[in-house]
């Protein structure tokens, strides 16, 4: 018989989100929120490294050979789906995926998000408040830093 702390627990977090900014800005947001742009709400960085493609990681880098592997980049597709599967910043038997997918309406960029884990979540995420909070500033980290690029000229000098 399992004791409380070794029930199996699922969690799911999932976000319909609009960034008025173009799809190639929107993603290429993600990639810089996700890696080196990574930080908590109270700014200190979390020091994340993206290999954005497919089998590439996304870690913790803490130097001198130390880390946290988040998880691997299961599928990319720019400028429209990013999908990572790992544990994240659990650590013990659990198995999660995000998925970003991306996608042009009325001059704004929508994006649909998941993030679903199951296994032995540690207590201290079981009740999901501390993650929905989390991803509730990774998204607003994405959209301020987005809205605020302009779109790059193309050749003849237009937008």
């Amino acid at each position: 018989m399992s004791s409380p702390a070794q029930a199996l627990h699922t969690l799911e977090v999932v976000r319909d989100i609009e960034v008025a900014a173009p799809i190639d800005i929107v993603f290429e947001t993600i990639l810089e929120q996700l890696g080196p742009l990574n930080q908590r709400p109270d700014g200190t960085s979390l020091q994340m490294k993206l290999e954005a493609w497919p089998g590439g990681r996304l870690y913790r880098d803490l130097g001198s050979n130390a880390g946290h592997l988040w998880g691997h980049v299961q599928s990319i597709r720019p400028n429209d789906l990013i999908e990572i599967h790992g544990p994240f910043f659990m650590s013990g038997p659990v198995v999660g995926h995000l998925l970003y997918r991306l996608k042009e309406e009325n001059g704004a960029t929508r994006i649909q998000f998941s993030h679903r884990t199951y296994g032995l979540i540690p207590p201290e995420f079981a009740d999901g408040k501390g993650i929905n909070e989390g991803w509730g500033f990774h998204f607003e980290q994405i959209r301020k830093a987005a809205e605020q690029k302009q779109p790059k000229a193309v050749k003849g000098g237009k937008k």
